[in-house]
């Protein structure tokens, strides 16, 4: 059992130079490994602590087994105007998924939208991370993923071939805070749960049931079961429709031939993804819009909450102003990671983090 502890804060900077020389030290390029190492800090500082640094280890392991390549290079491998797939060159997942949202940035200035597939890539991290840049260009951003691993059945069977299925949504919201929602298919993130087993914490009823239908709470017990999708058959046909148009139509795995990125550490996962960007100004006035999609925060916000609740939210507000104390005041981190990242740091043989 992992002894519960404070946590203990790393300035976002010593983090980023902490990961990208944990990178550089299995052969990723210095660019790449600045970049990569910037993508899985913003993670963090946006409150993703299931899909930033703590991802690290695995994708260590595969770099060192050959499961990811290092010195990949993503490329646009086929297109139309509105239209793109990029293959990653099975390599960091951050730096593929970065541009697929550049180039449907750039397709929809021209073509109004642009929806770009990505096949042969990695896991990337955080779905947020590729549809806030299309709020910075006043955008509206779509990104889906198939999950790095099955662990969800189809409704109703008992065989793992589903996994996550994560998607995100980002809309601008004017001068509000814009609304952005990245979730799992499923009740819990599987990083979640792998968080739970590294702390030594059990994990809530409701996620996980073994095989006997009974629920699961031990997370290190994760292989014995399954999770749960959301809504029950809605949320396993959710799942199966992002693995229908992130994997299937990119040419990536879905299904049976999805590879468990954590444990099978030396094959090429060719996992796929899609990121969209759709231009306001294709469909309207961008200044209407604005204007109606405050209108209609406010009034979501002003709904009386019932009894023991808080106010109402929109789904990502709040994140600007924590990322503004992590920039701060560091990003806490548990001492579990702290200690699984100086592991790290030695066998790595790169400067552990300062204590």
């Amino acid at each position: 059992m992992v002894e519960e502890g404070p946590r203990y804060p790393v300035r976002a900077d010593d983090l980023r130079a902490f990961v990208a020389a944990a990178l550089r030290s299995v052969d990723v390029p210095e660019d790449d490994a600045t970049d990569v190492a910037a993508l899985m800090v913003e993670a963090d500082l946006q409150g993703y602590d299931t899909h930033g640094v703590f991802r690290l280890r695995q994708y260590v392991d595969r770099l060192l087994c050959g499961g990811t390549n290092a010195k990949a290079t993503a490329r646009v491998v086929r297109e139309t105007a509105a239209t793109a797939v990029v293959d990653g060159d099975n390599g960091l997942g951050h730096l593929a998924m970065r541009r697929a949202a550049e180039v449907a940035i750039a397709k929809a200035r021209d073509a109004g939208i642009g929806w770009v597939g990505v096949r042969n890539n990695n896991h990337a991290g955080p779905l947020a991370l590729y549809v806030r840049p299309q709020l910075d260009a006043g955008m509206i951003g779509l990104a889906a993923a198939v999950g790095s691993a099955n662990h969800v059945p189809p409704y109703g069977g008992t065989d793992l071939l589903l996994g996550t299925n994560p998607i995100a949504v980002a809309v601008p919201g004017g001068s509000d805070e814009p609304f952005v929602l990245d979730m799992a298919t499923t009740i819990a993130s599987a990083g979640k749960i792998k968080t739970l087993a590294q702390r030594g914490e059990a994990m809530p009823e409701g996620w996980m049931v073994g095989r006997d239908g009974r629920p699961l709470t031990d997370p290190k017990r994760q292989k014995e079961g399954f999770l749960l999708p959301i809504g029950g058959p809605k949320g396993y046909g959710l799942a199966l429709a992002v693995g229908l148009l992130a994997g299937v139509l990119n040419g990536g795995a879905c299904g049976s031939n999805v590879v468990d990125f954590t444990r099978d550490v030396g094959t090429p996962a060719n996992t796929g993804q899609f990121v969209v960007a759709i231009a306001v100004d294709a469909f309207g006035d961008a200044g209407a819009f604005n204007d109606n999609i405050q209108a209609l925060f406010a009034e979501l916000r002003a709904s009386t909450p019932l009894p023991h609740h808080p106010t109402v939210r929109i789904p990502g507000e709040g994140r600007a102003a924590n990322r503004a104390e992590r920039t701060r005041s560091g990003v806490p981190l548990h001492p579990a990671l702290r200690q699984e990242l100086a592991v790290i740091a030695s066998e790595r043989g790169v400067p552990p983090l300062a204590a």
